[in-house]
């Protein structure tokens, strides 16, 4: 039977953009400078009317005290875009000062080009229309208060009123629609930056989850089966250093070996470099030597065999193939105890390299394998063993799921096939084409 296994991809979690308090106060400095124009024009136009100097100085002193009531008020209002009784305050505000000024001399009317938008952008649009029909009606009124009866002379000035109404609704509806327009790029604007501020924070936790997982595939297939290796020789040399003093000399300079390598192994692991088994010789080589390792340390019959024409690698697919072969050297150290044989093959193809790693140990449940495969991580190699097989506790553990992974990352696929009795065999196939160059790389 075979396992299968295929790599998911996580799914980033799903965010909702959140809008700053001053998103669209950009786009308002244009508004401030129109309302700026506005006034001076304004106040030039009431030093050049013909009205008393008192009834003058006082629409200039009403028209100015618009500025600070605009601006402590109503402009944060209009850039949040909120309606509430602030904004009812500053229009009621805002027209009893245009009516003042418009009152002592008519020059002040022609604030309307300025009172209008703001209005518009303060108050509901049945509110700020009523409020706007009556600011362009009360020059009209004015003038037909101090005649003190009504002129038939103001009926031809009624039009024009009129005109300027329709005007003023539709500049202040103008604008309105461009505040508006404004508002909401900006907070597509704003929306955009955190979208992207988000990617960014989401893609620096992958990156460390990542780096975390090449660390730990890393520390396995190098590190802790060097140690398991030592700490088996170092035993085994106690147990025969006085029946055997040579062989356990021979067990021991083994391991000193083991620990140089392991330090090499380290020392470039840190440095993210090549492994020094792939350094100066080729795969077929580098496997070979581990070969030639699992039988001093077991004392199995190892036979190492490479078929096919052999071809400079690319860099990612030697790095997973060599790993490929410490850990399941690794597996029949620690699980297949009854084996006698361990077959070994790197076969090349035009198209593809395989790996097989065949031992005639005991073997193991394959169903029960891929039942636990699917459910939750039971720990560590080395638990949960079942069979005695070449996969044993690793089933479930870091060793060949990690070894998975590192093949589904470079789109090849590994499988084990094993029952009872049988011995395990583990296969792994890489494709030459273009592979992804991922942690594996390293």
């Amino acid at each position: 039977m075979h396992i299968h296994t295929q790599a998911e991809a996580p799914r980033p979690p799903r965010a909702t953009a959140q809008y700053g308090p001053e998103s669209g106060s950009r786009w308002f400095g244009l508004w401030d400078g129109y309302f700026a124009i506005s006034y001076l024009v304004t106040v030039m136009l009431l030093f050049t009317s013909d009205e008393d100097q008192v009834h003058r100085a006082f629409a200039i002193g009403a028209l100015t005290l618009i500025v600070p009531w605009y601006a402590g008020l109503g402009r944060r209002p209009m850039i949040l875009r909120t309606k509430s009784r602030r904004n009812t305050v500053f229009s009621a505000g805002l027209f009893l000062l245009f009516a003042s000024s418009s009152t002592l001399d008519l020059g002040g009317s022609f604030a309307l080009f300025a009172v209008v938008p703001m209005l518009m952008m303060s108050l509901p649009m049945p509110s700020a229309i009523a409020l706007v029909v009556l600011a362009n009606l009360w020059p009209v009124i004015v003038v037909w208060l101090r005649g003190g009866q009504f002129d038939p002379h103001i009926l031809s000035v009624l039009p024009i009123s009129l005109l300027g109404i329709a005007l003023s609704v539709l500049l202040g509806l103008w604008i309105t629609r461009v505040v508006q327009q404004s508002a909401d790029r900006a907070a597509l604007i704003d929306e955009l930056r955190l979208s992207r501020e988000r990617e960014a924070r989401l893609s620096h936790q992958a990156g460390i989850s990542a780096e975390r997982e090449r660390l730990a595939r890393e520390i396995h297939d190098t590190l802790a089966q060097s140690l398991t290796s030592i700490i088996s020789l170092v035993q085994a040399a106690e147990s025969e250093v006085v029946a055997n003093p040579e062989r356990a000399r021979s067990r021991l300079g083994l391991a000193g070996r083991v620990a140089q390598d392991s330090l090499a192994e380290a020392r470039n692991f840190v440095s993210a470099l090549t492994p020094p088994a792939l350094r100066e010789s080729s795969l077929v080589q580098a496997v070979r030597r581990q070969a030639e390792l699992l039988k001093e340390e077991t004392g199995l019959t190892v036979r190492c065999t490479a078929r096919g024409e052999e071809q400079p690698l690319p860099m990612a697919v030697s790095v997973v193939l060599l790993r490929s072969a410490q850990e399941a050297f690794a597996n029949v150290r620690k699980h297949a105890r009854d084996a006698r044989r361990v077959e070994v093959l790197v076969a090349y193809a035009p198209a593809a390299v395989r790996l097989v790693v065949r031992d005639d140990g005991r073997g193991f449940d394959a169903d029960a394998v891929a039942a636990a495969a699917d459910g939750p991580d039971t720990g560590r190699d080395g638990e949960g063993r079942q069979g005695g097989g070449s996969d044993g506790g690793g089933r479930n553990g870091f060793g060949l799921r990690g070894m998975r992974a590192r093949v589904e990352e470079i789109g090849g696929m590994a499988e084990v096939s094993s029952s009872p009795g049988a011995g395990t065999v583990i296969e792994v196939t890489v494709p030459l084409a273009p592979v992804a160059q991922g942690p594996a790389d390293e």
